[in-house]
Formats: structure tokens, C-alpha cells, sequence
């Protein structure tokens, strides 16, 4: 796929398999990305060749924020809405029922969808410049498909104190403080030797011991398969609101 429309690489090695995605916006995510994540995490669900997942994202910049706003702002009708906002919730489905652990590099900062997929991998390491940010009621939406999975790590209270905060930044430590993160970094050097050292370790483990565990912590979120789609048609009625073309237009200049 062409570097200017973002990508999605996997690389297999010693039992990890490392799914990297790019895109020039800040690594934030079209539909067209969100769909080939999906399909490669189901890949690597299947391969027996792999014990665990890492996402991460290229670069030294955000990890990732979130939804493309040049396809909000296209979204005409209902249909469009639901389908560009199901993307991210097939993302995290394939997350959640994925047979592999999954390990997070989170280098910089996540918004929205971004803060919807850290919260998604089953441990993630981080560094001190990984703030988190939920925007969505800024900009007339909501955090509707990722908050089961941002609530779970975090609780509802600090979901909240996000949500209708839209406008602040939360710090890595705080996400740490509130078990976003399993692990917190002064640089991305540091943070990438532990995780290596971590993922290497992990992968030496049995895969049927994992894919078990897997199973565990993920108990009780059955109904996410059509939960977040339901949510998904929440944020596609929303985003063609008077109120959230004008305030992704301002965002956007």
C-alpha cells in the first residue's frame, strides 16, 4: 500500500509477531487501515508459528489519533456513519477474541480510537510522553465504541473524568495510575529494551497456557460482538449532527 495512504506491516520472529501501522496524519486511522488491522490480527490469531502479538505504530511521534477526520467529514448518511464507526469496533473485537496476548508500544500520544486500542492490548508498555486524550464530546460525538474497552482498564469513574474533560491531557503516569498502562518509560529506548526483554520472556511460555489466560482475562465481555456495533450506530447518527460538521470543520483548520 502507498506510504502516503498509511500501511500495515507484519513482521514474524522468534514466536512474536509484530504488527506496525502508519499513516501521515499523526498514524490516525481511515477505514481502509482499520480494516487490513483487523484482518491482520485474525492472521496472526490463527498462526500457530506465534505465541504473542505487538502493535505498535512507526515512528517517534503519536501513537496514534484516532479516527480520520477527512472521512468524518464525508460521512452522508446513517449507513456511512455506522460502517466507518463498526471499523474500530472490529478492530477491538478482533483484540478481544483474538487467541494471542497482545502487548502494546505505546511511544507518544494516543487520542480517541488511539486511547481504544492501548486499552485493547492485554499489557502495554509506554513512555512519559504517552498522554491520552478523549475528544469525542468536543467535537459533538461520543467515545461510544471504545468506552467498554477503555472502561474496563480504567473504571468508569476515570472514563468519565476523561470523557468530559475533552480538552485536557492526561499524563502517562496518570494512565499508569489508573491501569492503562502496565509500564511507564523515561525514553523509547528504555521502554523497547523491556519490552523486548518482556515479549521475548512471554513468548517462551506454553502458547496453550496463554491462549487460556487470554480467555480469562477477557471473561464477561461476550456481548461486545454486538454491543460495540450498536455503539457504532450511536456515533454514526452523531457524526452527521449540524453540530459535530462544524466543530470537525474547526478542528480541522
Amino acid at each position: 500500500m502507498n506510504l502516503s495512504n498509511g500501511t500495515i506491516t507484519t513482521h514474524i520472529e522468534n514466536k512474536i509477531g509484530t504488527i506496525t501501522f502508519s499513516h501521515p496524519a499523526s498514524n490516525s486511522f481511515p477505514s481502509y487501515l482499520l480494516q487490513d488491522l483487523t484482518v491482520q490480527l485474525n492472521v496472526l490469531s490463527e498462526n500457530e508459528d506465534v505465541s504473542i502479538i505487538v502493535l505498535r505504530s512507526e515512528g517517534n511521534g503519536a501513537f496514534c489519533a484516532g479516527a480520520s477526520f477527512d472521512e468524518l467529514l464525508a460521512v452522508s448518511d446513517l449507513q456511512e456513519g455506522k460502517a466507518f464507526f463498526s471499523g474500530f469496533a472490529n478492530v477491538i473485537n478482533a483484540m478481544r477474541t483474538s487467541k494471542k496476548i497482545i502487548v502494546g508500544r505505546i511511544q507518544g500520544k494516543a487520542v480517541g480510537g488511539g486511547v481504544g486500542l492501548a486499552s485493547a492490548c492485554d499489557y502495554a508498555f509506554a513512555t512519559e510522553a504517552a498522554s491520552i486524550k478523549l475528544s469525542e464530546i468536543a467535537i459533538g460525538i461520543g467515545p461510544f465504541v471504545i468506552e467498554p474497552a477503555v472502561s474496563r482498564k480504567i473504571g468508569k469513574s476515570a472514563m468519565a473524568e476523561m470523557t468530559l474533560n475533552p480538552t485536557e491531557w492526561k499524563s502517562a503516569q496518570w494512565a499508569k495510575d489508573h491501569k492503562l498502562y502496565a509500564e511507564v518509560y523515561s525514553s523509547v529506548e528504555e521502554m523497547d529494551v523491556a519490552l523486548q526483554n518482556f515479549t521475548q520472556k512471554l513468548a517462551s511460555f506454553n502458547p496453550e497456557a496463554l491462549a487460556e489466560m487470554k480467555k480469562v482475562l477477557w471473561k464477561g465481555t461476550e456481548n461486545w460482538g454486538k454491543l460495540l456495533y450498536e455503539r457504532a450506530g450511536i456515533s454514526g447518527k452523531l457524526v452527521l449532527s449540524d453540530f459535530t460538521k462544524k466543530a470537525l470543520n474547526a478542528f480541522k483548520k
